[in-house]
């Protein structure tokens, strides 16, 4: 997917959400929110923190509160993507721009701003000590390539990738991971390194 190099550009990428998505950016705008593009969509901030971000997917358009899990979420429109994954981030999922009512959501942006500016935020564990899976160990550790790639990493690319052959089920799907980020590793490419600096 081409990332997105401005709000109006991603807006025309998305035809089938540009009323919803125009309806819910004039929400945005009409803060103190600066709006910006980041991992190529639409994202609102204030002072360099982000707050809210914009998005269309085939089957909704909706808004990603950063630190949604701080709203009081009294229509309960807000949920959890990732469950067991993701701490602070929420998800207001909307099916059509009619659904949008300018009101409510104006309420749950003014008070993640304010949620923002008390500096509400879900601490990030950082340090975890790295737990590598056998599989990931064992690939590792067959060519020396390998290795010394692996050590070159961040500790925390190298927990990206330990947690993302941990999280696979299956045997089968473990190996199919593992066949796919060797290569990655060998070249010093962290795992989520193309959603950054975007």
């Amino acid at each position: 997917m081409q990332r997105s190099k401005s709000v109006d550009d991603y807006i025309k990428k998305h035809p089938e959400w540009k009323d919803a998505l125009m309806k819910l950016r004039k929400v945005l705008v009409a803060t103190e929110l600066e709006e910006t593009i980041k991992w190529g969509a639409p994202c609102y901030a204030i002072d360099g923190k982000n707050v809210v971000g914009l998005a269309a997917f085939s089957e909704y358009a909706g808004l990603w509160f950063h630190q949604g899990v701080f709203l009081k979420d009294a229509d309960k429109v807000l949920i959890n993507a990732q469950e067991g994954k993701t701490k602070g981030l929420r998800q207001w999922r909307l099916s059509t721009a009619k659904e949008i009512k300018v009101t409510k959501v104006k309420a749950y942006v003014l008070e993640a701003i304010e949620n923002q500016k008390k500096g509400k935020a879900v601490k990030v564990e950082r340090n975890r000590a790295l737990v590598l899976p056998s599989e990931l160990k064992a690939a590792i550790n067959k060519r020396a390539k390998t290795m010394k790639a692996f050590g070159a990493l961040t500790p925390g690319k190298q927990r990206e990738y330990a947690d993302h052959i941990a999280s696979a089920k299956r045997a089968e799907t473990k190996a199919t991971r593992i066949a796919k980020i060797v290569p990655m590793i060998e070249v010093g490419i962290g795992l989520n390194d193309k959603y950054r600096n975007c």
